[in-house]
């Protein structure tokens, strides 16, 4: 079959979750072929007549990422590369991006563009985004103020608000997945990286993320939905305003296991500060937003939309007050560590946050029968009770 997001079969399905409905109603799961109906793939000169790849520019989780121009109108795009022999996790979270991605549409979200399965690979090419990350944006700014911030977290919840109008919740809103466009002075701030995105169909379980943007209900395995990505944009925000994470830990980074214990502890009662000097010159306005989006009760939690209409958003409340010189000495502190060391730290945690798939066969072991209670603190962060095994792909990056 030629063609490009096409070429995934279940053609002409409108998928739901894990499930997608035929025209005539019936329910079939993703990726299923009807009886008598052969697979058909691409080949992999299908790839390459069309686009030119360039060098691996990073390698992630599951995917590696390069640069490739269109043969016909030297256009440049992003080229993912899932390796189908890499595990059926990869092969998830390549047909669960497809999903997403070709259900939207909107000016804060890097479009999906075409779409390659060959018997080994799955090749999506998105639009590409030439500016800086948002840090290295602010680093290079002579001037930055909460009105900066202000212009940012409002592009970022009117994507989440478009997301979740449809059910999707993104799972892994992160500063490093916030890039702008392009280099031109007002670009736009772009989301990417929807691997973990997933439909909403009743609240989820299965725990993914980034350790730091956890909302308190996954750190607490509790059924969980939206509300977690507007906890994810208050955890940007409290970033962006003041240079410092809302939860951290003293402890030496090279103890993962104690480190982690701790911050899911501080997640859970939200325990977290504007603390002086580094609020001191952020409004009232401010502060007040990021307490409604960093509410520990996902019920009372501010919607995306709600959080649109807030006055520091859409009012003119934002202050004008340069606040570079103190974000830029906090941001160079906390973050040049490699990030948080993510790339250390994601294997450690992510079998920390999953329970085995042979967990039942462990009768013996108090935590093999069934998941800690999801109101106790202690068992929420504790690595030797994990949270069930992860269902779509999920995992934490």
């Amino acid at each position: 079959m030629k063609g490009s997001v096409a070429s995934i079969r279940c053609a002409h399905t409108a998928s739901v979750g894990s499930l997608a409905l035929t025209p005539s109603g019936v329910a079939m799961p993703f990726g299923c072929l009807t009886i008598g109906e052969k697979k058909d793939y691409h080949n992999p000169s299908d790839v390459t007549d069309k686009y030119d790849l360039g060098q691996v520019v990073k390698s992630e989780e599951f995917c590696e990422i390069f640069r490739a121009k269109d043969k016909t109108t030297m256009k440049m795009y992003t080229c993912k590369k899932f390796l189908k022999k890499d595990g059926r996790k990869v092969r998830k979270a390549a047909k669960n991006e497809i999903v997403i991605l070709k259900m939207v549409k909107h000016p804060n979200i890097l479009q999906l563009v075409d779409v390659f399965e060959t018997k080994k690979e799955y090749f999506l090419f998105l639009e590409l985004a030439t500016g800086r990350e948002v840090f290295d944006w602010i680093l290079d700014q002579g001037y930055y103020s909460e009105r900066d911030t202000s212009n940012v977290v409002r592009q970022v919840l009117e994507a989440v608000a478009y997301l979740h109008s449809l059910h999707i919740v993104h799972r892994n809103l992160k500063l490093e997945n916030l890039v702008y466009y392009n280099r031109l002075k007002h670009s736009k701030i772009v989301i990417s990286d929807f691997h973990l995105a997933k439909l909403e169909n009743g609240l989820i379980k299965d725990p993914c993320g980034t350790p730091e943007y956890l909302a308190p209900e996954v750190v607490g395995r509790q059924r969980y939905g939206r509300p977690v990505d507007c906890w994810a944009t208050g955890v940007i925000m409290y970033i962006l305003l003041s240079g410092n994470p809302p939860f951290y830990d003293e402890t030496d980074d090279d103890d993962y296991e104690n480190h982690d214990k701790n911050l899911f502890r501080k997640i859970l009662a939200g325990d977290y500060e504007f603390d002086s000097p580094y609020w001191d010159d952020i409004s009232d306005s401010a502060k007040s937003l990021v307490a409604r989006l960093m509410e520990v009760d996902q019920d009372q939690r501010l919607t995306a939309q709600e959080a649109i209409n807030h006055e520091w958003i859409s009012g003119g409340a934002a202050s004008d007050k340069n606040i570079k010189e103190n974000v830029c000495a906090q941001i160079e502190k906390n973050f040049a560590r490699a990030k948080w060391k993510k790339a250390v730290r994601v294997t450690t945690i992510m079998k920390r946050l999953r329970a085995p798939e042979q967990s039942n066969s462990r009768a013996t072991s108090p935590a093999a029968g069934s998941p800690a209670d999801p109101a106790d603190p202690q068992a929420a962060a504790d690595p030797s009770a994990p949270p069930h095994e992860p269902t779509g792909g999920g995992g934490l990056t």
